[in-house]
């Protein structure tokens, strides 16, 4: 049996009237044909899997550098842990699994080398001229950074993808204007939102594997007691299977709590289309108040505990040390740019083409054209 787009389509009925369809979709900005098997999200999907930003998420921190060890979460996996929390509530709420998926994929392609403290140094750096937010980042590497058409710039993408990113729950750079006004759809908001119960669950197994965590101070953290005693687990000999056992609770513990709870509201607001989702007054996406107080009460205790850890702190210092002598040293010096990114110092300007081109580097990149400056 063959499924064709219009088919797929037609399946897309099937979901909730809340959900964003395919079908409705507002458009790309430039107009295209149509792929025969694939709806318009799938082509985005599969458009971002293929761009160079995303197959660098591989080598870019997300606690632990990668040279850490090959056991701990990069920016990739991440990301990937990210789209099966997604999928996961999209699919249990009657979503559309090819937008959520899509956005997903692309949430964190504007993250620079040594997550957030890659961030808080380009945007330091680039005051006065534009900031830099990862979001931001994102938008611009897929409006216009990455180039595969041979009649315009990014990935003409549709956009729902786009509005999904823009309307990431997050401070924008100065001299940043969001893209797109009110909530966004449901399944961009269920993408925030397994953000949030993705990286709380795998830093506390990152930070229980590289032995920053002691188990015995997870007492600490009343969800995490009544998950270990739930299962029979003594938080003080927690060995490796009682870890693994300990996170895929409390992964399963929020998944269906914000599954819950998003359902409670969606009902509660009446809301009949994807467009009176994104004009309801509040997002609809959450925790119960009972997990998200159990959620800030874990994330508070990987703030001071692992975030805040005198190693975690002295991986930071050399990466911000790595950040700075680089901007300095390519604004000042424009000619030790690859000549691709020479070329676009008249367009971009000095700085932004400069951030540009750091934002873009994994980590391990940016290590060695460090080294190959200041031998």
């Amino acid at each position: 049996m063959l499924f064709p787009r219009e088919r797929l389509l037609e399946l897309e009925e099937r979901l909730a009237p809340y959900a964003q369809k395919a079908k409705d979709t507002r458009g790309r900005a430039h107009p295209e044909p149509e792929s025969p098997y694939r709806t318009p999200y799938q082509k985005d999907r599969d458009r971002i899997l293929h761009t160079t930003a995303f197959r660098r998420l591989e080598y870019k921190t997300q606690v632990f550098p990668n040279w850490a060890g090959d056991y701990y979460r990069t920016r990739l996996t991440h990301t990937l842990e990210v789209v099966q929390v997604s999928r996961s509530i999209a699919r249990a709420l009657g979503l559309n699994e090819d937008l959520t998926e899509a956005i997903a994929l692309s949430h964190d392609l504007g993250h620079p080398p040594f997550g957030h403290t890659g961030e808080q140094v380009l945007d330091r750096l680039m005051q006065g001229h534009g900031g830099f937010e990862h979001n931001a980042q994102a938008l611009r590497i897929l409006t216009h950074l990455e180039e595969r058409y041979p009649g315009f710039r990014g990935l003409n993408l549709t956009h729902e993808v786009l509005e999904g990113i823009a309307t990431h729950e997050t401070r924008y750079a100065p001299g940043f204007k969001p893209l797109y006004e009110g909530q966004g759809t449901l399944e961009a908001q269920v993408v925030d939102l397994s953000d949030a119960i993705a990286y709380a669950a795998h830093d506390l197994d990152d930070g229980l594997r590289s032995g920053l965590l002691a188990p015995g101070e997870l007492a600490e953290v009343p969800l995490l007691q009544d998950l270990a005693r739930e299962e029979g687990l003594d938080l003080e000999r927690l060995g490796e299977l009682g870890r693994r056992i300990l996170v895929r609770q409390l992964l399963g513990y929020l998944i269906t709590e914000a599954t819950l709870e998003t359902h409670r509201r969606v009902e509660e607001a009446g809301v009949e289309s994807a467009e009176a989702v994104r004009q309801h007054p509040k997002r609809l996406a959450a925790l119960s108040p009972g997990a998200e107080k159990a959620h800030r009460e874990l994330k508070a205790f990987l703030m001071e505990r692992l975030y805040h850890h005198p190693e975690v702190l002295r991986e930071r210092r050399k990466a911000e040390t790595v950040l700075v002598e680089l901007f300095h040293t390519y604004t000042q010096n424009p000619r030790l740019l690859p000549k691709g990114v020479q070329s676009r110092l008249e367009e971009e300007g000095v700085e932004r083409a400069v951030c540009d081109y750091l934002a873009g580097m994994t980590d391990r990149y940016a290590l060695e054209a460090y080294r190959k400056l200041f031998p």
